[in-house]
């Protein structure tokens, strides 16, 4: 079994597409045809089943691909180990969530584009579910990952900020012109949210349950841009951080409910497997994460005298 079967095989299993994998490895499309029977002859298994003009993983190439991956990953790391005096280069596979990457990376990238133009950015959705596996197994390098604490024997992180979380509704919404929105308000609603499994989806299913309130009905969505869409149009209520929501805020396309429970926020950590060699190339992105998603310190609050404060008169 070679490297370069690897190769090819991460790639086809990525892009299921011969034509589009060969062009990823920089070879003829008949030389991904031979180096797959080759690997497939020497496992004695099928990897892909060609069905028509679709390319489809087989139960087979789905238990092999993290292993593949995992191989790939440590020689990567290897060479990068050894080579470039350090610098940061080469791939670096960052999963983050869609607000993440939409709403608080951009800024980001642009500088650490500028300062490592040798590092090769490539971001990837995940499941909260998943995202353990996908780290250990070498399918990410590193995550950022809004939740409140970090459970997972397995990982590694360090807190980035956190989010304040706000329930938003069109402007017509008869609970928009509400001065004080409760939980028990929610109650008979109907609710557009984000994929059972997203943290601050839970910390809304946990409310919903502590409180025995029922909504009158829950649609998921896997896009936090459909789930606003939806909600201007006056088809429900969302929880979403507030960050995602406020070029709509300003534009009074959607309202933030005056909310009197209890305050709901999340926090975003920087994670990564504790076994992980951490790169200069990692090394440099969690640095730059730090710097630029700190919180702005809240200023103390100044206590104004009171009347009788001062010198008597005798």
């Amino acid at each position: 079994m070679e490297l370069r079967q690897l190769e090819i095989f991460r790639a086809l299993a990525e892009e299921l597409h011969f034509t589009k994998a060969a062009a990823r490895v920089h070879c003829v499309q008949s030389n991904v045809t031979t180096q797959i029977r080759a690997l497939e002859s020497e496992l004695g298994t099928r990897l892909f089943d060609r069905l028509a003009k679709r390319v489809v993983l087989t139960d087979a190439g789905r238990r092999f691909l993290p292993y593949a991956e995992r191989v790939l990953s440590t020689v990567e790391e290897g060479r990068a180990a050894v080579g470039q005096n350090a610098t940061p280069c080469g791939p670096l596979r960052i999963g983050t969530p869609e607000s993440v990457l939409t709403y608080r990376l951009p800024r980001i990238l642009g500088r650490f584009r500028k300062l490592y133009p040798k590092v090769e950015l490539s971001f990837r959705p995940y499941l909260d579910l998943s995202l353990a596996q996908q780290l250990e197994s070498g399918e990410l390098d590193l995550a950022v990952w809004m939740e409140d604490v970090i459970r997972h024997e397995r990982l590694k992180a360090v807190r980035l900020r956190s989010e304040r979380l706000v329930f938003i509704a069109a402007p017509k919404h008869p609970l928009a012109a509400k001065k004080r929105v409760l939980p028990h308000d929610l109650a008979g609603q109907t609710l557009l949210l984000t994929e059972a499994g997203c943290s601050y989806r839970t910390q809304l299913d946990q409310l919903l349950a502590v409180m025995d309130i029922r909504p009158e009905s829950i649609t998921e969505f896997s896009s936090v841009e459909a789930i606003k869409e939806c909600v201007s149009l006056g088809m429900g209520l969302s929880l979403l951080p507030k960050v995602v929501v406020e070029r709509e805020l300003v534009r009074k396309q959607l309202v933030c409910l005056a909310w009197a429970g209890t305050e709901m926020r999340i926090a975003t950590h920087a994670v990564w497997h504790k076994d992980k060699w951490i790169s200069p190339a990692i090394g440099a992105f969690i640095s730059m994460l730090e710097q630029m998603l700190k919180e702005p310190a809240i200023p103390a609050r100044r206590e104004r005298p009171s009347a009788d404060t001062g010198p008597k008169a005798a």
